[in-house]
């Protein structure tokens, strides 16, 4: 319970770092999460992810199992919480802002703009990822290949990520 409070004060600061998606605070969710807090080890943060991006809901609902691995399912409750609220109260008071200055003449210039923000805090997170992952040739490929298809078919990731699993297994034993 004495993690309670750091736990809502580190996912209150990354819900506001997730312009473009939940994914674009991953990088600084691996520093608070794992360098400076030590909650959990990045192998871990990494596993959580995984699951997120199988589970149905958001891919960002891997904050639960961050919250229940600090502090049990208070953890995980006060984690989403903190994570989701902030930005839908802001997103519900700027969106309404932003359809009022629909005739401002700026505003297609300010969205042009925040695009390529979103586009580089995503691949920020993708990076951050990969630099802790891809660990050789074996990992390396296995991403390749999955970037590949995804890019090239639109399959869906699930079968993917089963049959990395198996190739994780069978490549590094």
């Amino acid at each position: 319970m004495k993690e309670l409070p750091g736990l809502i004060a580190v996912f209150a600061y990354l819900s506001l770092l997730t312009v473009g998606g939940g994914m674009a605070a991953f990088p600084e969710m691996k520093t608070l999460v794992v360098d400076e807090h030590h909650w959990m080890t990045f192998p871990q943060l990494i596993h959580l992810y995984s699951i997120g991006q199988m589970a149905p809901g958001p891919n960002m609902m891997m904050i639960a199992g961050i919250g229940q691995w600090v502090a049990g399912p208070m953890g995980a409750l006060v984690v989403v919480l903190a994570f989701f609220l902030p930005t839908g109260i802001l997103a519900l008071y700027v969106g309404r802002l932003w359809k009022r200055l629909d005739h401002w003449p700026w505003r297609d210039s300010i969205q042009r703009g925040l695009a390529p923000v979103s586009i580089g805090l995503l691949l920020a997170g993708a990076i951050s990822i990969g630099k802790g992952t891809i660990t050789g040739w074996n990992s390396a490929m296995i991403t390749a290949s999955v970037c590949g298809i995804i890019l090239a078919t639109r399959m869906n990731p699930i079968p993917l990520i089963g049959a990395s699993a198996v190739l994780g297994y069978l490549l590094f034993k």
